[in-house]
């Protein structure tokens, strides 16, 4: 064999090998890409205090799967919980179904993911059961015990009640009662014993008075009386 066939069946040879290990690896990718039950999932869990079943599909393909919930009861489905279509990411994507489990209970996820004509998955993942204490309802805030209205249910004497703007009626029911009284230039009883007690008139004054008028005019009578009967006696 000449050196040129022998230089070319190795080149076929290295060919061969590198189209084979090209090939090994094309599968294995594809077959990591490729959509199985085992990127599904499914969990009973609790979302504000209303139960849930949450199913999550990590097909990093992203086949499209429609994912179906049946209740079971003694190995046999009693009911269709829902049905939904999710597409599956790396990180992995949900679709969660209402439902208030009861503890313990038993149910079936269906999945069939499709591409094309060509069907990836059809079957049954493990069958879910619910956790063994239900889901505990939220608690409704109660009101502040602070409230406006006292203990026996009447509102509370300190609560003020407002005046419509406008509403002149208690202005007006304090100013009549400010108001003077009618006849302002009358004077009150006190004022007018007050006036009396000033100027004397409810005073002994005239009394005195009299009496002494009546003292100083017999007195002068006597002095008159006597000076004429001192010009009679000089007379003589």
């Amino acid at each position: 064999m000449s050196h040129n066939r022998r230089t070319a069946a190795r080149s076929a040879r290295i060919l061969g090998v590198s189209a084979a290990s090209a090939a090994l690896a094309l599968g294995a990718a594809g077959s990591a890409l490729a959509c199985s039950l085992a990127d599904f999932s499914a969990a009973a869990l609790c979302d504000g205090g209303k139960g849930v079943i949450t199913v999550t599909d990590k097909d990093a393909s992203g086949v499209p799967a429609v994912v179906t919930v049946y209740l079971e009861n003694n190995g046999s489905d009693l009911r269709q919980v829902g049905e939904q279509t999710v597409i599956g990411t790396k990180e992995g994507a949900q679709v969660q179904f209402a439902e208030e489990w009861k503890p313990g209970a038993v149910y079936r996820v269906h999945v069939t993911a499709t591409r094309g004509t060509k069907t990836f998955v059809n079957d049954d993942i493990p069958l879910l059961t619910a956790p063994a204490k239900a889901c505990a309802a939220e608690q409704t805030a109660k009101p502040s015990p602070s409230t406006s209205r006292s203990a026996t249910g009447k509102p509370s004497p300190s609560a003020s009640t407002s005046t419509p703007a406008g509403d002149d009626t208690t202005a007006t029911a304090s100013g009549s009662a400010a108001a003077p009284a009618p006849g302002g230039n009358e004077v009150s009883p006190a004022a007018q014993e007050s006036n009396l007690a000033e100027t004397g008139a409810d005073s002994n004054t005239p009394v005195i008075a009299g009496i002494a008028a009546a003292l100083v005019a017999v007195g002068g009578a006597a002095v008159f009386f006597g000076m004429r009967r001192r010009g009679v006696g000089n007379r003589h």
